[in-house]
């Protein structure tokens, strides 16, 4: 007689056997994978793109951006944190040709750049120069290493009074390495996107640098070709994966907290905001939108879509739904910075298939990865925030009210310089 033990035994066995299978089932890696990344990036903060090595750059890693925006377009606008705009990167690459130096781009008509675009590899860089080693009696002393000063306070969540067990304070004067890296966590799952790599032709380059309008979208069919490209590479962009909408972040006062406000975007999965801002000489005080503790570093970026769904379960995101967080008055300050994210759907698509036959090799002809964001950048206090600077005033016949410090005096005192 079966029990039902065995009954039970058997069918989770079977299970077993058929994951096994499909995870063993040979495959090849496609022949050809194209990465495209979309941005839609803004800001209240004018000329950010003119602080090269400054702060800006200093802020840039804190919170999730690239080098400076260069003010046009140019490959890595959409890892850049100071160019507002609506950018594109795209790199492709072919294992049938690895020195592939050229390549096209057929792109819909409501991209207002069809028909092509010119994609073409980078170039490759030289060998390094090995110098020959100097005498020791001649080698420079390690510079001495010297503690940093001044505290970095943690503060999470929205709320209009600071929680209970806030803040989490680390003294750079007195911590040690593990200390430094036990403050400093933060939830990063950012997968591969766009890169430049010679043989994998991008766009923009020196040959088609041209700007995407601020009307222009990218649903359609994207086709890719060049020498050792699979035929019938076509990749078609629905509205759900198109450019982002611009985040519209505003601000306001009640009794004890700053409220930030933002029109809900109809493409965003997740949201996230990060601020920083000084107290006193030489500290900084973070804070994030997560119901957990979580310096922000490595959220303001791209997401894969399994990564943001398991954030919102933990509330480290914030649901889509919601357009509002409230934030301690002593956390922000008057004129605190604050970034925030809309992350889109990413896309994934191989073509052809997976065969439901499991003995079946896998033979992908090519692939592609779209990933999407939105971001902003804004001063509290300053007028158009979460808007490019560039955008007309409606009230510049009003009188003005006096204006809050510059962006490069704000940032300056954030970092002590």
């Amino acid at each position: 007689m079966i029990s039902r033990k065995m009954i039970v035994l058997s069918v989770a066995a079977a299970l077993v056997f058929v994951s096994d299978a499909a995870e063993q089932q040979p495959s090849k890696p496609p022949i050809a994978q194209v990465w495209i990344d979309l941005a839609t990036v803004s800001s209240n903060m004018p000329n950010m793109a003119a602080m090269r090595g400054g702060p800006g750059a200093m802020l840039g890693s804190m919170f999730g951006g690239g080098k400076d925006a260069s003010g046009g377009n140019s490959f890595g606008n959409t890892r850049m944190m100071g160019g507002a705009g609506r950018w594109m990167d795209v790199t492709l690459m072919t294992h049938n040709n690895p020195s592939l130096q050229t390549a096209t781009q057929a792109v819909p008509e409501g991209s207002k750049l069809a028909p092509t675009l010119a994609l073409v590899s980078p170039e490759g860089t030289p060998p390094p120069v090995v110098s020959k080693p100097q005498p020791r009696d001649e080698e420079e002393p390690a510079p001495e290493f010297k503690q940093p000063k001044g505290k970095i306070s943690l503060y999470w969540g929205c709320s209009s009074t600071v929680r209970p067990g806030q803040p989490r304070v680390l003294d750079m004067a007195t911590a040690q390495p593990q200390d430094f890296a036990g403050f400093f966590q933060s939830r990063h799952a950012t997968t591969k996107g766009t890169h430049s790599t010679p043989g994998q032709p991008i766009w923009p380059n020196k040959t088609d640098s041209r700007m995407i309008p601020a009307d222009a979208s990218l649903v359609g069919e994207h086709v890719f070709s060049g020498d050792g490209v699979p035929d019938g590479f076509r990749v078609n962009i629905d509205p759900g994966h198109d450019l982002m909408p611009t985040i519209e972040l505003t601000s306001h006062d009640d009794d004890t907290a700053t409220i930030l406000d933002w029109q809900a975007i109809g493409s965003a999965r997740a949201y996230f905001l990060a601020s920083m801002g000084s107290r006193g000489d030489g500290d900084l005080v973070v804070w994030t939108s997560s119901e957990l503790p979580d310096f922000g570093m490595g959220l303001i970026d791209y997401q894969p879509n399994g990564s943001i769904d398991g954030w919102l379960k933990e509330k480290v995101l914030l649901a889509p739904s919601v357009t509002q967080c409230a934030v301690p008055k002593e956390v922000l300050g008057k004129h605190g910075m604050v970034r925030m994210i809309a992350y889109g759907n990413e896309m994934d698509v191989v073509y052809p298939a997976r065969p439901k036959n499991p003995k079946q090799t896998w033979e992908p002809q090519w692939a592609a990865k779209v990933r999407l964001k939105s971001v902003t950048m804004a001063i509290l206090g300053m007028q158009n925030q979460g808007r490019d600077s560039n955008t007309n005033n409606p009230n510049q016949d009003k009188p003005q009210q006096p204006s809050p410090p510059s962006p490069l005096n704000v940032i300056k005192g954030i970092f002590g310089h």
